[in-house]
């Protein structure tokens, strides 16, 4: 019996006559047998390892379909010139035909192209390699003006409650409903207005308008956000409400995860602090708040810290706060003294904390405590916040702007206030001024009274009012060496 021929491939093409066809078109018609099945174990060793290649790229492209791009890369990474000519953007369609001896050939059915119109089209464009290039998706909050970011004009028609607006997301349809039962005459107002200044508008053609950034919260932060105003808006004195708002404070004090929502507490705390002046617990309650954000060690509030000042000065510098009407009641009184008390403690914590990073930030605070402290048209209470505002920002910053305006200050504003008013400042501006024998290493062991040119001296100094007051205080030499401490004779 004849022996049976072992299998050389596992393949449905038969290798060794194909590499024989191929030898005979090439006029290599002496190929051996043993050197034409080398060869095609070589070739299918070759094609499997392509395949193989070409493989990876089409998974990791998460498709199932094998393309001619796969190939090429995979021949690229193999170090072989990879095939032209193949255009994947179409479908490549196989036809069959028969050749002699009833063997099947399929070939690709290609369309013809005319010579001379392929001729004079203008050449295509060089192919460029792939490149990566950085740009800001938003500067401080605003989008640029640039080809990779969406057009002005298509934001336009974006619905509002898509573009991300704070306002459109966090609004309940209650608000909407209220803002829609306004007064005929609130209507003809604002639109009378807003005519007017699209009038003025249409002029400008030169304003350039920069897109909001769209910031979309998910349900969750959504839902929590909720529920944390609705536990700091409700000052009801129940056990249950007091728990509730008391569990949302601390939260927000060791929470992480809620850098989404840092601006969306802060636009709530300034709008409630502007609307309700009035009500001191509001008022304490958003102190808290502020309080507890800076207290979140996960939270990164450098960029929201000058958002944050203007409602703390609010509170600190404002006109009047707790009850309108004017009322003899100390309860009231030390009420308003302990909120802006509060704001000033906070205060000295964000200017302690933050000021390395900006060091502009102390002293435009001071530039504005001393403007309020120097105005001698504000009420007592902007001066008793500019007083113990100017006092936590240490005793280096009394000495260059407190004590020289002392005198003036003293002339102008304290001799013309009421005895009660009088009393608090002048306790106020003592420890001030008692603070300042830090800056000495001295004991107050010993209590000396002020000679007469002492006293002279430092009436020229600071004003009779506030020398008197002075010199009836246990510490009064003690004082006054910290006043002129460091001054030339």
């Amino acid at each position: 019996m004849a022996q049976q021929r072992p299998t050389l491939s596992h393949t449905l093409w038969s290798p060794i006559d194909t590499v024989k066809d191929v030898a005979d078109s090439l006029g290599l018609s002496d190929l051996n047998d043993e050197t034409s099945r080398n060869l095609a174990m070589d070739v299918e060793y070759r094609i499997h390892e392509i395949l193989e290649q070409a493989i990876k790229f089409m998974r990791h492209s998460k498709r199932k379909t094998l393309t001619t791009n796969d190939i090429s890369k995979a021949l690229k990474i193999l170090n072989v010139e990879p095939l032209y000519g193949y255009d994947v953007s179409r479908n490549l369609n196989f036809k069959e035909a028969l050749v002699g001896n009833g063997q099947t050939l399929y070939y690709i059915d290609e369309e013809e192209l005319d010579f001379e119109k392929l001729i004079n089209e203008p050449l295509p464009k060089v192919p460029r390699l792939p490149n990566f290039t950085a740009h800001w998706l938003a500067i401080e909050g605003v989008q640029p003006t640039i080809p990779q970011n969406p057009l002005i004009s298509d934001i336009k028609q974006i619905l509002p409650i898509q573009r991300g607006a704070i306002t459109n997301i966090l609004t309940t349809e209650s608000s909407y409903q209220q803002s829609s039962n306004q007064t005929s005459n609130e209507v003809n107002d604002t639109t009378q207005t807003k005519n007017n200044i699209n009038q003025s508008s249409t002029s400008d053609k030169d304003i350039e308008i920069k897109p909001l950034v769209k910031h979309v919260l998910s349900k969750e932060l959504q839902l929590y956000f909720n529920k944390v105003i609705q536990a700091l808006s409700n000052q009801s004195d129940d056990e249950n409400a007091l728990n509730l708002k008391n569990a949302a404070l601390s939260s927000l004090r060791s929470d992480p995860g809620l850098h989404q929502l840092v601006p969306y507490f802060i636009q709530f705390t300034s709008e409630q602090i502007t609307h309700n002046l009035n009500n001191l617990g509001i008022l304490s309650t958003m102190l808290e708040l502020i309080y507890s954000i800076l207290s979140n060690d996960n939270i990164f509030l450098d960029p929201y810290i000058h958002s944050l000042i203007p409602s703390i000065l609010t509170l600190l510098l404002a006109k009047r706060i707790g009850k309108v009407e004017k009322d003899d009641n100390l309860q009231d009184d030390d009420a308003h003294l302990a909120v802006r008390e509060f704001a000033s403690s906070l205060l000295e914590h964000v200017c302690k904390k933050f000021s390395k990073n900006y060091s502009t930030l102390k002293p435009r605070v001071t530039r504005t405590l001393l403007k309020a402290f120097l105005d001698s048209n504000k009420p007592i209470g902007t001066v008793y916040g500019s007083l113990i505002g100017l006092r936590i920002m240490g005793n280096e910053v009394v000495r260059f702007t407190l004590l020289g305006n002392l005198k003036s200050w003293s002339t102008i504003y304290l001799d013309n206030a009421s005895e009660k008013d009088q009393k608090l400042l002048i306790a106020t501006l003592i420890k001030i001024l008692q603070n300042l024998k830090t800056d000495l290493n001295l004991s107050d062991e010993m209590e000396v009274e002020l000679s007469e040119q002492e006293l002279e001296k430092l009436s020229n100094r600071i004003g009779n009012t506030l020398s008197k007051a002075i010199s009836n205080e246990k510490d009064s030499k003690l004082i006054y060496d910290a006043i002129f401490f460091g001054d030339l004779e």
